[in-house]
């Protein structure tokens, strides 16, 4: 398959369907709108919500609930890169080759802007007229799903972690404890519940769980790596700001070449957690591969 054209395919399903559930800039309060599409809209790869829908796909012919649930996905992620740019946390200029929301709309508007698409992530989660065919069980699960994901035990406790660990000599069982919640956790989150969603089975949704950790960990390897090697026009942002932080990252442990190979031993991994899903898991063999292969 063409992974290429099947992300864009996925990513142009997701922006359409953003687009319709974020108010337009003319709907009051009118300024916090306009932020919070300014930086949803901004573009961006999609990943967490297209992972979801493959994991549906994988278990079987997912519903029209699956494309709702996963773009709450986006949102929480959204959300979260809003408030990472902040002065308080990194302290970023640019995001997606744009500034960030905090430079346009000040600081609180971006705060404020972040509170209401993560708000709206659970509105996604919890829409009767979105989620048909869905038992309530089901959407209990997804909602359980989505905030221990990106909640203090997930993507928020890990970006606590990350901010203590600033300017410290972290040995690496540290850093693997940072990463499994602040980039992990969301990504296990968003394979489970396109699974949840198509109903997976317990032995599909623990392959899926185990394939979701492997990735986890290889996009954050792979992020690092850019990190060090990538330009500001390839990543949207300013290249190198991690050791300008003092941050230690996997390079700083394995080196540039031994992260990558790091990487790509987790998605080998990732990849023998799907031995038991037929074709139908094809586009998350891809996903991964693509993951470390990504210039941003």
């Amino acid at each position: 398959m063409n992974i290429r054209e099947y992300l864009e395919q996925k990513r142009q399903e997701i922006d359409r369907f953003l687009e319709t559930v974020v108010p337009d800039a003319k709907t009051p309060p009118t300024t916090l709108h306009e932020s919070m599409r300014y930086s949803l809209l901004a573009g961006g790869k999609r990943i967490r919500p297209i992972l979801a829908i493959a994991a549906a796909e994988a278990v079987g012919t997912p519903s029209a609930a699956v494309l709702p649930i996963a773009s709450s996905l986006e949102l929480i992620h959204t959300y979260s890169l809003i408030h990472d740019d902040l002065p308080a946390m990194d302290n970023d200029d640019y995001r997606r080759g744009k500034l960030t929301n905090h430079k346009v709309f000040g600081e609180a508007m971006a705060i404020l802007a972040g509170d209401a698409l993560l708000t709206l992530a659970f509105d996604l989660c919890s829409r009767p007229d979105l989620l048909d065919g869905l038992t309530p069980s089901h959407q209990v699960c997804l909602i359980h799903e989505l905030a221990v994901g990106s909640g203090n035990l997930g993507m928020v406790g890990g970006q606590v972690f990350d901010i203590q660990a600033e300017n410290k000599d972290i040995d690496l069982a540290t850093l693997q404890t940072i990463h499994k919640h602040k980039t992990g956790m969301l990504i296990r989150a968003a394979v489970r519940m396109g699974a949840i969603v198509a109903s997976a089975t317990p032995r599909q949704l623990d392959h899926l769980t185990a394939y979701a950790e492997d990735i986890g960990l290889a996009f954050q390897i792979a992020d690092d790596v850019l990190n060090v090697t990538g330009t500001r026009e390839e990543l949207g942002k300013d290249a190198n700001t991690d050791a300008q932080r003092g941050k230690k990252t996997y390079p700083t442990f394995y080196g540039v070449d031994g992260a990558r190979a790091l990487a790509d031993q987790c998605v080998a991994r990732a990849i023998g957690h799907l031995e038991s899903f037929d074709a139908k898991a094809d586009p998350l063999r891809e996903i991964a591969r693509y993951i470390v292969a990504r210039k941003s």
